[in-house]
């Protein structure tokens, strides 16, 4: 209080005749002359009260508590006044501040609306509540909501429309919270509220979605017999629809008893906005055959239900009646500008583009969303054209909304190089302070891998939001830089800006291996601390980064306590997890579990996960009951799913059936045409392979390459391979490295080792993959010592090897007798390469030692082996007791096999072949027994010559 009485506003005197005139209004005592600029000034705490208004209504007022220093401004004001005030008679106080209030609304500013405070506190006109309701909505709009309250609280006598406006002045500057407790204060104090009061209430709890409280408030309507307004009722109707409870809300709506055009709306809208697209057209439908005029707000909703439910028929429908009642027209641009998105989203850029030439007048949300839906359609470079005509021609120029979805689109394409252009158009508007802009900006140069680019936008933008923040770290994570990305994190702390949910998940995916575990956990904690527990897509992140740093445990834990609210993709996510560790049955475990005790149904991912670990563990019997639910469900008709079984089928051996999905299928892709080719070669039906990749209905792509390859390095057909090598070069393949090491196994494979050198020598990139092809080609025709040299010169590329680069590097070695060499590689492989050992290694190991005849040390490898060795190391050695003859070792190690593949028909085969070798003709036959008594069969081996095959 003491400081508005306080305020001084200054002006210049320099356009009155003399002072003397203004002393008819101000004592001369209190005129004060300012030696700086030899003008006069008056101070307003000490002029004449009866005449303050006549004065200062004829100023453009400057609040100042110390008024040299402000008078500089306050003369300039005073300058650019208009003449007509400068005449300005004497009139009632009262009156005198309703005109400045007026004045003061048309050109709002804290300055003129403080000084006006002071005046009406000094007139005593606090008990005028118009006028201070007034004061307080100025104060509001200028983002000074502490002024509004602290001119509330002035008011010792306060009606329901000041008590309205206050709570507006909340909600207005974002103060929900704020609102509903100065509701129930007023209520506290007996203050009556009205329906305003309701609606202004209701406005705050919808923003807060607090459903709990709405209750109370229409609980509370309906005791104070107030739910028979209509404004109320739509009021209600709304907010139960953003609270996410539509039956309350179509309750209310029911119980109306008079419905106007915006009680439909509100319906149709809220339905819409719950996820029932179905319920809005019915009620549009209701809304019309009442005969109750429909508006371009019904229009709209109900243009987007039918884009929702992609009805087209529906759609058409609506658009014939917005032109019958003559709402497609200049004065209804919402209309037409929902019709332009739904178009689009049927793909008919045709009638989208009608629509937009018969409107008279667009405003930018038709330009924007012409300019979105054709680059959606695929027509990016038109959308790019319509910008530059919305630009030079249209009467609206492009806003920073347009400027953000035009650059979106660049990042979503990767047009880098037009992004850049738009940058320029940015800084030469000036608009590089614009903060969407500038996080649009570095969105889009993330997404194209110039992470040096946003980082220099990021440190030249004077202000950042959230949004900046968040699209950094996510950018950081995307590019593998998940260091930065966590520091930046970190900084984001430091500067004790407040996460969002974003935040959160955009640093989760920084967190994507063992060693990220611990900052995972501790961002894990910052969730719990945060509130977000039921947050389902953060804690389906948290899922996934425990995932990633093989912690499966964890996930599951976290998927238990969010049971009651678990969706689908929470399911997947662990039932992937799984799949990824290698867990198969754990995760089919899980899907049963999901079956059994969750509320939500499969959906295509889940079985494609699930067919998977089917396939993996050869479950024929568990694959196919999986495979009637995908039919019964309707989840069969997915490609996805479609590709997946004929994945499976060819584990199980079954390329009839593999054969029948993929003639039943519906909508095959080029995938599609990839996993049948790829069954039937895994299934010893090369030939068949060949015949269907000739019939492909695609433009084969590097897979469908990679895979007949393979198929003519398993026939051995060079002719085949050739034309394939051709069409590789034709189309540019032969840069794509899966595409040179499949050469290079074909060429080996089929004995022209100097061709399959030459692809090597030439390819451009050259993986590790292609590093292990050679390898191999060197190993299969038995020449160790290249293998060595062309590992080592792998070593000296600063590549790393693999698990595969050390099978193929023990092969050669073990097929050229580098035994030494062979183990040194084996030694070191842990030590100096950071590779585990695992079976595949062994067996080589165990290979190598056997050929060279030293059967004893390769048992006692085996033996001292830190895991239990499995089937394929000691069949290994068996192999190796067979071409040595050594029956002793073999009939002990033929025992553990026998144990371990009781079916296996090949060991018991090379125990007979060790017993004939031998001389042991009555042991071989007794096995020879029991081969048939267990009806176990052989696979006959062939051989054929191709006599024409291409």
């Amino acid at each position: 209080m003491r400081k508005l009485l306080n305020v001084a506003c200054t002006f210049s005197l320099s356009r009155f005749p003399t002072p003397r005139k203004i002393s008819q209004y101000v004592s001369p005592l209190h005129l004060h002359f300012c030696y700086s600029c030899q003008k006069r000034i008056i101070p307003l705490a000490l002029s004449c009260t009866k005449h303050i208004p006549a004065i200062t209504d004829c100023l453009t007022p400057v609040v100042v508590l110390n008024a040299s220093a402000y008078h500089s401004s306050a003369c300039q004001s005073f300058d650019k006044m208009s003449q007509r005030f400068l005449g300005y008679s004497l009139a009632s106080d009262i009156g005198h501040v309703h005109e400045l209030i007026r004045l003061v609304r048309e050109k709002p500013s804290i300055v003129n609306a403080t000084v006006v405070h002071a005046m009406v506190i000094k007139l005593g006109a606090m008990s005028h509540l118009s006028a201070v309701t007034s004061l307080l909505m100025i104060y509001s709009r200028e983002k000074s909501f502490s002024s509004s309250l602290v001119l509330f609280r002035e008011v010792l006598h306060k009606d329901v429309v000041l008590w309205n406006a206050i709570m507006t002045a909340c909600i207005e500057n974002n103060l929900f919270d704020a609102a509903v407790n100065l509701f129930y204060e007023m209520f506290a104090v007996g203050n009556a509220f009205d329906s305003t009061s309701i609606v202004i209430l209701l406005s705050a709890l919808c923003n807060m979605k607090d459903l709990r409280q709405v209750m109370v408030v229409h609980a509370l309507c309906v005791k104070a017999a107030m739910v028979s307004d209509s404004i109320l009722g739509n009021a209600l109707i709304g907010v139960y629809a953003k609270c996410i409870d539509l039956n309350s809300s179509e309750n209310v709506f029911r119980e109306m008893g008079f419905k106007d055009t915006v009680s439909w709306n509100s319906i149709i809208s809220g339905c819409f906005y719950n996820n029932h697209p179905k319920k809005s057209l019915v009620y549009f439908k209701q809304m019309v055959s009442t005969v109750k005029q429909v508006d371009s707000v019904s229009l709209s909703s109900a243009i987007a239900a039918s884009a929702f439910l992609e009805n087209l028929t529906c759609g058409l429908g609506i658009h014939g009646l917005g032109v019958k009642l003559c709402y497609t027209e200049t004065h209804h641009i919402s209309v037409s500008n929902s019709l332009i998105s739904f178009y689009f989203q049927y793909g008919n850029v045709d009638a989208a583009k009608c629509v937009f030439e018969e409107m008279e007048f667009k405003d930018v949300v038709t330009w924007n969303s012409m300019i979105n839906g054709l680059a959606l359609n695929g027509e990016i470079f038109e959308s790019f054209c319509l910008l530059h005509k919305m630009q030079f021609i249209g009467s609206v120029k492009p806003d920073t909304t347009t400027l953000v979805s035009i650059i979106s689109l660049t990042a979503k394409f990767m047009l880098l190089r037009e992004g850049k252009a738009f940058h320029g158009y940015i800084l030469r508007r000036g608009m590089e302070y614009n903060i969407p802009l500038m996080n649009s900006l570095v969105n889009m140069y993330l997404n194209g891998g110039n992470v040096k680019k946003a980082e220099n936008i990021l440190i030249n933008m004077p202000n950042k939001d959230l949004i900046t923040w968040n699209t950094m770290i996510s950018g950081y994570s995307q590019n593998g830089r998940k260091t930065e990305a966590q520091a930046l994190f970190k900084k984001l702390l430091a500067q004790q800006v407040s996460v969002s949910l974003p935040t959160l998940l955009g640093i989760l995916s920084s967190c994507d291996s063992p060693e990220f575990l611990q900052f995972g956990k501790s961002i894990h904690c910052m969730h719990v601390k945060l509130g977000f527990q039921n947050y389902i897509l953060l804690v389906n992140s948290l899922m996934c980064m425990y995932i990633h740093c093989t912690n499966l445990l964890t996930s599951f834990k976290l998927l238990e306590e969010i049971s009651m609210i678990a969706d689908v993709d929470s399911w997947n996510t662990i039932i992937s997890g799984c799949m990824q560790n290698q867990h198969f049955r754990m995760a089919l475990e899980a899907f049963n579990l999901m079956r059994q005790t969750s509320l939500v149904s499969h959906d295509s991912i889940t079985l494609v996960n699930v067919i998977s670990a089917c396939g993996c563990l050869e479950l024929a019997h568990e694959g196919k009951l999986i495979h009637g639910l995908a039919l019964k469900t309707s989840t069969g008709k997915d490609v996805r799913v479609q590709n997946v079984l004929i994945t499976m089928y060819a584990r199980f051996s079954d390329s009839v059936s593999a054969s029948l999905v993929f003639k039943l299928g519906h909508d095959r892709n080029l995938c599609t045409w990839n996993c049948m080719i790829s069954a039937l070669a895994q299934n010893s039906n090369a030939t068949e392979a060949i015949k269907l990749f000739r019939t492909l209905e695609f433009e084969p792509d590097e897979i469908s390459l990679a895979t007949i390859l393979s198929i003519c390095t398993q026939l051995g057909v060079i002719r085949q391979g050739k034309q394939i090598h051709g069409h590789a070069i034709r189309f540019g393949f032969v840069k794509n490295s899966i595409i040179s090491s499949a050469l290079v196994d074909m060429y080996s494979s089929c004995g022209r080792l100097d061709i399959a050198l030459l692809v090597f020598q030439k390819s451009p990139v050259k993986s590790v993959e292609a590093w292990n092809s050679m390898i191999s080609a060197y190993g299969l025709h038995s020449n160790g010592q290249k293998a060595i040299e062309v590992f080592n010169g792998l070593i000296k590329c600063g590549i790393s090897p693999t698990k595969a680069t050390f099978v193929n590097l023990l092969t050669a070695c073990s097929h050229s007798g580098l035994v030494d060499q062979g183990c040194w590689y084996y030694d070191h492989m842990l030590p100096s390469f950071g590779v585990q050992p695992i079976t595949d290694h062994h067996v080589c190991i165990v290979d190598m030692l056997g050929r060279s005849g030293k059967l004893h040390e390769a048992y006692d490898f085996v033996k001292d082996m830190p895991t239990q060795p499995e089937s394929g190391v000691w069949g290994s050695l068996l192999s190796a007791c067979n071409y040595h003859g050594n029956l002793k070792l073999g009939k002990k190690v033929a025992t553990i096999l026998f144990s371990l593949k009781p079916e296996n028909v090949g060991y018991y085969v090379s125990l007979a072949n060790i017993y004939v070798a031998t001389g042991s003709w009555k042991e071989a036959m007794a096995l020879r027994d029991v081969i048939d008594n267990k009806k176990l069969v052989k696979t006959a081996g062939y051989s054929f010559i191709d006599v024409g095959l291409g």
